[in-house]
C-alpha cells in the first residue's frame, strides 16, 4: 500500500527535501505553502494518510492548522507529524494538545521521518 502523505511548509526548499525523501521511499507526497493553504489541498484530495506540517508560517501557522483539521470529523484520525526547528517544551506540549501525534526537529534525518510516517500511519 503507498501512503499518501500532505506536506505543509512555507519554505519552498523544504517542502521540496521532504517530498523527495518521502518519494524514494514510495510514499506520494503532496504539498502546501502555509496552514490556509493545506486545509484548501485538503478539501480537494482524498484524505491523506499522515500529515507533516511546521509550526512557524503566514496565514495560519501551524497550531491553527492543526486545531483547523483537528475540528473536522472526517480528518482526526489523521496522523500529524509536526517537522520544525522549533524544539522547546512548550511548544511541543501546545502541539500536542492541538492534536498533533509527533514533532521531529529540523534538520531531518530522511529515513528517520520515513521511519516515524511509518509507524503511524502504517
Amino acid at each position: 500500500m503507498t501512503l499518501k502523505v500532505l506536506a505543509v511548509d512555507d519554505s519552498r526548499t523544504m517542502r521540496d527535501m521532504v517530498a523527495l525523501a518521502l518519494g524514494t521511499e514510495g510514499i506520494d507526497t503532496t504539498v502546501a505553502e502555509d496552514g490556509l493553504h493545506g486545509l484548501e489541498v485538503l478539501d480537494e484530495i482524498a484524505p491523506p494518510d499522515a500529515i507533516i506540517t511546521d509550526i512557524n508560517m503566514p496565514r495560519m501557522d501551524g497550531f491553527g492548522f492543526i486545531d483547523a483539521v483537528r475540528a473536522r470529523e472526517e480528518f482526526r484520525s489523521i496522523p500529524i507529524l509536526v517537522l520544525t526547528t522549533e524544539s522547546a517544551a512548550d511548544m511541543k506540549s501546545r502541539a500536542r494538545a492541538a492534536g498533533a501525534t509527533g514533532w521531529i526537529v529540523k534538520p531531518f534525518d530522511p529515513a528517520k521521518l520515513v521511519k516515524a510516517l511509518r509507524m503511524v500511519a502504517g
